[in-house]
């Protein structure tokens, strides 16, 4: 992995988790200080995710969140459920058995970190899953577009909802996924995946800060 993308993974996390908030404005210099990470990947790590939606320059001041509104999240979420609920159907008849399987541990992994309570290692590791899924159906396009999705998502009181034990709830499911593939049972694949993105949009996004309609002011993660 590059120094570049070393340097995605930090600020996108640093993102999701809320370390860098909303209505606040980053220089490359500064973030990269506080996140003791090099000056340079971090500043062709921000345009990147300028590039993607995901944060927006601000002329001689730095970089700071795009904001994203209820209808952003609703959208961002059908479109999921368009692209990744048969994408995961498809590999029935396209994923053997050792390939579905091979993502067990990445699996363990969201629960190991879901009953720690760490987010940052949860999220990496869903990030993981789901877009390892995708790979196994071999169609590239898919995988980067559903990988923008969910960068354009930031979960709201993620952090919150490790406290309350809420992704220790949603984890399992991610063994239920493999096991209907190993089943090869199309409508269990169908079910869960919807359920687990469903989770996303409901449990985890919640309604953005403001009320409806308008434009979110806090934001915090792939996921899931």
């Amino acid at each position: 992995m590059s120094l570049r993308e070393q340097a995605l993974v930090i600020v996108r996390q640093a993102i999701v988790s809320g370390e860098i908030g909303p209505d606040e404005i980053y220089s490359a210099s500064a973030l990269a200080t506080r996140l003791g990470v090099s000056n340079s990947p971090v500043r062709e790590a921000m345009l990147t995710l300028v590039n993607q939606g995901i944060l927006e320059s601000v002329r001689n001041r730095g970089f700071r969140i795009v904001p994203i509104s209820e209808h952003d999240l609703d959208e961002i979420g059908e479109m999921r459920r368009m692209l990744e609920v048969p994408g995961v159907v498809a590999l029935i008849d396209r994923a053997p058995d050792e390939d579905i399987e091979a993502l067990r541990p990445t699996a363990e992994e969201i629960d190991t970190a879901a009953r720690s309570g760490n987010v940052p290692g949860f999220l990496e590791a869903d990030r993981r899953f789901h877009l390892g899924l995708l790979e196994l159906g071999g169609n590239d396009r898919l995988v980067r577009t559903v990988a923008q999705l969910r960068d354009q998502t930031r979960l709201y009181g993620v952090n919150s909802l490790a406290e309350q034990g809420t992704l220790q709830q949603t984890a399992p499911e991610h063994f239920e996924i493999l096991d209907a593939l190993l089943a090869r049972d199309a409508a269990a694949v169908e079910r869960v995946m919807t359920r687990h993105l469903d989770h996303i949009r409901g449990e985890w996004a919640g309604e953005a800060p403001g009320a409806a309609g308008k434009q979110a002011t806090h934001t915090a993660r792939d996921t899931g």
